[in-house]
């Protein structure tokens, strides 16, 4: 159980860095399109992405616990948001859904492990 705890942080960086490099790839793919729309909400999904990693990060750096709840709830945030433009890139037609479903899975796997991060650090303070 122990074990679990402390791999649990681990693979969650690992992903969301793995995560922020597909991100990038992806990006970059849609800016060969010269789309205006693909390039505004490629950078809007870009953002997103590499910020949830990044706000980990600075979740391991918390104070307080209230702190590290903050932090990873931003990092949720970013993900919730990454769902909406991918959702977007699809509907438009920016790149095909089929193309997307693994992000989609991952982006939906990532939060529901930081939602579950936050509803155990909150309990740890109740």
């Amino acid at each position: 159980m122990n074990d679990e705890r402390i791999r649990a942080p681990r693979d969650i960086e690992q992903r969301t860095l793995a995560y922020a490099v597909r991100a990038i790839k992806l990006v970059r793919f849609l800016e060969t399109t010269r789309d205006s729309a693909s390039q505004v909400i490629s950078k809007q999904f870009l953002r997103s992405a590499t910020a949830i990693g990044a706000n980990l990060s600075e979740a391991e750096s918390a104070e307080t616990k209230p702190d590290f709840i903050h932090k990873c709830a931003i990092a949720l945030k970013e993900a919730r948001e990454c769902l909406y433009w991918l959702r977007l890139m699809a509907a438009a037609e920016l790149i095909e859904e089929r193309r997307l479903v693994e992000f989609l899975n991952e982006t939906n796997q990532i939060v529901a492990i930081l939602t579950t991060i936050i509803k155990r650090a909150k309990r740890s303070i109740a």
